[in-house]
């Protein structure tokens, strides 16, 4: 049986995010722990929606843990929400000490790996008892708009100094943390294949909302914040104002740009599961995302997504979204991206759609999973042989 495995994660409730689909997987298995998240950033007390998130978590912790699925635990550990403070981490890491030794005996984990999908958790590697410490890195985090840049790259350094082995979603994330840390390796994203693929369903219904709009159907899903190009997304409206532009997902940045246009609908966040029939309603799917710095690092979920789902996808020129050109369209530019779009429903076909379906079916959350805790399991055992070493070595001297 494997290890249990206590994780540093975002807030389970969030949008699914590599975080769930990885900590689920491993659930399939054994005992996963799942931590809601530490604060990354001191709130603001005059923010209603910080309040709210504060209320929030007391509530939670209050309420313990709780099996959200298989043998998958959610709970969310109270922190002093003072990241630059030095003395507010040293008495974090007291606080988180005992809140995991008391959650670890209760539900029964002995032995354990600790994994963090967070930056901000070096602090307390190899001070809970952990057997192997894990970073997933799913991001650039210190180029977060909403995060403090130097005390980011601070604490993602103590961590990287701390930790048995990195995984980073796409290969210039890993030589960024590969600089820091030698066992850093390449995990791009999974998709759930099955549950995409159930858009080529003939008897899958588009849901209402969008079945309502006029087609062609242009359609996006995700946090829409400030990465997203909204200007690029009111061009398009413009340019083709017989075209549908469904955006779903949370109001989080600057929607101005957009919110005035008679063909730009906002259909709000929907849940993980009603997806792919969401898909199934797009004639397109596209990933407007603002090309700066921070998108050498991003690997779009909503790519294997879309593919799996058979839709025809366009994109901005992401770096990782072009290493799979063949099964997309890359446009670099207003003008160019309307083309692009131009030329994506024009070549679809249910041929097409089936291809592209296809061609990520080998791109598994399980087979993702699984390469990861070979990796992890061979270097356990490497560390365990060099402990016992050490202390046979002790012995004999």
């Amino acid at each position: 049986m494997p290890n249990p495995i206590v994780a540093f994660a975002k807030d389970w409730h969030e949008d699914p995010t590599s975080n769930h689909h990885v900590l689920r997987e491993l659930a399939r298995s054994r005992r996963v722990l799942w931590l809601n998240s530490l604060a990354t950033r001191t709130p603001k007390l005059s923010s209603g929606r910080d309040l709210g998130k504060i209320r929030r978590k007391l509530v939670e912790f209050a309420r313990g843990p709780q099996n959200v699925e298989n043998d998958l635990w959610v709970t969310t550990p109270l922190v002093l929400p003072l990241p630059g403070s030095a003395a507010a981490r040293a008495i974090n890491r007291q606080i988180l000490r005992a809140t995991i030794r008391a959650l670890r005996l209760r539900l029964g984990i002995g032995r354990f790996e600790l994994w963090t999908f967070l930056p901000n958790t070096g602090d307390y590697v190899g001070t809970l008892g952990e057997d192997v410490a894990v970073y997933y890195c799913v991001d650039e985090w210190s180029m977060f708009s909403y995060l403090d840049r130097a005390e980011t790259v601070a604490a993602e350094r103590r961590l990287l100094e701390r930790v048995d082995a990195v995984f980073a979603i796409n290969h210039a994330l890993a030589d960024a943390k590969r600089a820091i840390n030698q066992a850093t390796f390449v995990s791009p994203h999974g998709v759930d294949h099955a549950l995409f693929a159930r858009a080529l369903d003939p008897g899958l219904a588009v849901p209402a909302d969008l079945a309502a709009l006029p087609r062609p159907r242009i359609g996006f899903y995700g946090t829409l914040r400030d990465w997203v190009d909204f200007e690029l997304i009111a061009h398009v409206a413009r340019a083709r104002p017989a075209w549908s532009i469904a955006l779903l997902g949370q109001v989080l940045g600057d929607v101005s740009a957009v919110r005035g246009l008679a063909n730009v609908h906002l259909l709000g966040q929907k849940r993980h599961d009603e997806l792919p029939a969401y898909c199934k309603g797009f004639d397109v799917g596209m990933i407007p995302y603002r090309i700066d710095e921070r998108m050498t690092f991003v690997n779009p979920l909503k790519l294997r997504e879309y593919l799996s789902a058979g839709v025809p996808v366009v994109s901005t020129p992401v770096p990782e979204v072009v290493r799979h050109a063949h099964l997309c369209r890359v446009a670099d530019g207003p003008a160019a991206f309307v083309a692009a779009l131009d030329a994506a429903l024009a070549e679809a076909t249910p041929a097409a759609g089936r291809a592209r379906s296809e061609a990520m079916a080998n791109e598994t959350w399980s087979a993702r999973v699984a390469a990861v805790t070979r990796t992890i399991d061979e270097i356990a055992r490497k560390k365990t042989q060099k402990t016992q070493k050490t202390q046979r070595t002790r012995g004999s001297s």
